[in-house]
């Protein structure tokens, strides 16, 4: 049997360009001989609909193109991802559904059993569970189909109280098919194939396993589809953060062979362990930030971006992303100098827009941060200088590139990175400013560490940018150790609590100073207000800001 993985970019709610790139596939597959294709979970509606699944017209479009698919799917099997309706009273009203499709009918339909609901997935929300399981019967095979998180629960202390792999077993599969839409972070690309690999050693069979590609919102998805045989060969690795599609024989005899390539024994690779590793996949990282934005403009129809350039590391690193990942003429930075900045930060700011030749414009804000003070002197007069005057300025810059924005209609690329944000190291309503978080889920040495990766085979970034202290630069000689612990240190506190969710007393054995940990988790959990306002933030780590960690605001836990 000739099948295709389709690894596709959807767009959630698009329906019309999801269901055209779907049938194009179709077509092309049937052009080829195919005689099975299979695409990722949701791939009609796109991965996730969220509060989407909530409107009834909603449903009626995404069923709609299920049935216009099915057309297409005369000669060919078909298997998409799509909501499908509950015609229970009891439960949920929706199932996450993959559809079978073949000679112009809909022919099966499986029900996701496992329904993840932590850290960005909240399924249960919107689906009901599977209750039955039957495996699927095609030109004399038995195709045991499953979505996602279906093949996950595979541990010694399971989530879940059923297992629809086990049950489906039971009637003697030939195959397992999973539709999904597993998302990025710097860990999970290594463990989903060892998961893949524990499902064809438990089971005996091969796996073909279709992910998504693409950004949507703050959610990356890297594809890297897989197809590994009954011996946990790899017979082919579709690429990461990018479109492909790629076909396969599945022989009588339960080979699976594909043109050109040679199978290769799975073996574990090393994958973030307990202690933080600033250099760890700055490769994926990269390329999961660069479709982050890349996704972000193009299926909100935006083209410009503008960047507040300070000489800085987190401002020099956004830039140059958003250089790479939008052109360079789309990209303008923003230098906006006061009585404070350093003639350094100018002249690396403007080196750096020089190297990557995007427009740049200088504005002081001297003037404007004078004029303020005096507007304030009758209520400020006989206080010394603090930290309203260092926001002051900091907000100045936040109008002043956001009036550009408006004036351009270019959207503002936020550069705080994960340490400050973790800190409340940033001043609301201006330098946390933004449409999109670009840095939001790097620890600040792993900012240093993508600026060494962008600059690995030319100097774009200037390196005096990357050697000099960081400071925000709001008072004369300021430095960001001023006001928070090296970041060396800090980062590696950070991690253990937030990724780690390790507590203060584990924090203090493991050698971190008590006052230090003390000092450092009041201020996470003190901050979260300020989180709360952030821009969406571009997803690359397992425990990232925003939908991902769901905090209390008002709370007195370790605060």
């Amino acid at each position: 049997m000739k099948i295709v993985l389709a690894q596709q970019n959807y767009h959630i709610g698009n329906f019309e360009a999801n269901t055209q790139k779907i049938i194009q596939a179709i077509r092309k597959a049937k052009s080829d001989g195919v005689e099975l294709i299979i695409f990722s979970e949701l791939c009609v509606c796109g991965y996730p609909p969220r509060d989407f699944l909530e409107f009834n017209d909603f449903i009626e479009q995404s069923m709609a193109s299920v049935a216009k698919v099915a057309q297409e799917a005369d000669t060919i099997g078909v298997l998409i991802g799509a909501p499908s309706r509950n015609p229970k009273a009891e439960g949920k009203d929706l199932f996450n559904s993959a559809y079978f499709l073949y000679q112009k009918e809909i022919k099966h339909v499986v029900h996701k059993s496992l329904l993840p609901t932590y850290d960005i997935f909240d399924e249960y929300r919107y689906f009901e569970p599977a209750s039955t399981w039957e495996v699927i019967h095609f030109k004399g095979k038995k195709l045991a189909v499953t979505i996602c998180e279906d093949i996950w629960d595979i541990c010694d202390n399971p989530l879940y109280k059923i297992n629809p792999m086990d049950e489906l077993m039971k009637q003697s599969p030939d195959i397992m098919i999973n539709l999904s839409a597993s998302p990025f972070d710097y860990i999970h690309a290594e463990a989903r194939k060892n998961m893949i690999a524990l499902n064809v050693a438990k089971y005996g069979l091969p796996m073909l396993y279709c992910n998504t590609v693409g950004a949507q919102t703050e959610i990356v998805f890297d594809g890297g589809s897989i197809v590994m045989d009954a011996v946990q060969n790899i017979i082919t690795e579709l690429p990461y953060f990018e479109e492909a599609e790629q076909s396969l024989d599945w022989l009588d005899d339960g080979q699976i062979v594909v043109g050109g390539q040679q199978p290769k024994m799975y073996q574990s690779s090393a994958i973030l362990g307990q202690s933080f590793n600033a250099n760890f996949a700055t490769d994926n990282i990269y390329a999961a930030i660069i479709l982050g934005i890349r996704d972000y403009f193009y299926k909100m129809n935006f083209s410009k971006a503008i960047v507040a350039s300070s000489g800085g590391i987190d401002s020099a690193v956004v830039l140059a992303l958003a250089c790479a990942a939008l052109g360079a003429e789309n990209v303008r930075a923003l230098l906006m100098p006061s009585q404070f900045s350093t003639n350094h930060s100018v002249s690396d700011a403007e080196k750096l827009s020089q190297n990557l030749n995007n427009p740049y414009d200088i504005i002081s804000i001297k003037n404007v941060f004078e004029a303020y003070g005096q507007s304030l002197d009758s209520v400020f007069s006989g206080l010394a200088f603090s930290v309203a005057e260092e926001n002051l300025q900091s907000r100045i810059r936040g109008a002043m590139v956001m009036a550009l924005s408006n004036k351009f209609g270019s959207i503002l690329l936020n550069t705080s990175n994960k340490s400050e944000l973790s800190t409340g190291y940033g001043t609301l309503y201006g330098d946390m400013a933004g449409g999109l978080g670009v840095l939001g889920d790097l620890y600040k040495m792993q900012v240093y560490a993508l600026a060494r990766y962008i600059n690995c085979k030319q100097e774009i970034i200037p390196q005096n940018i990357i050697d000099k202290a960081p400071s925000a630069e709001l008072r004369p000689g300021q430095k960001d150790s001023d006001s928070l612990p090296d970041y060396i240190v800090l980062d590696a506190v950070l991690y253990q609590y937030i990724e780690q969710r390790k507590s203060p007393k584990e924090l203090i054995a493991m050698g971190f100073d008590a006052a230090l940990v003390s000092r450092i988790l009041k201020l996470v959990n003190t901050n979260e207000y300020k989180r709360n306002q952030f821009c969406p933030i571009i997803r690359v780590s397992p425990k990232a800001f925003g939908v991902g960690r769901r905090m209390p605001i008002v709370g007195k836990y370790l605060s």
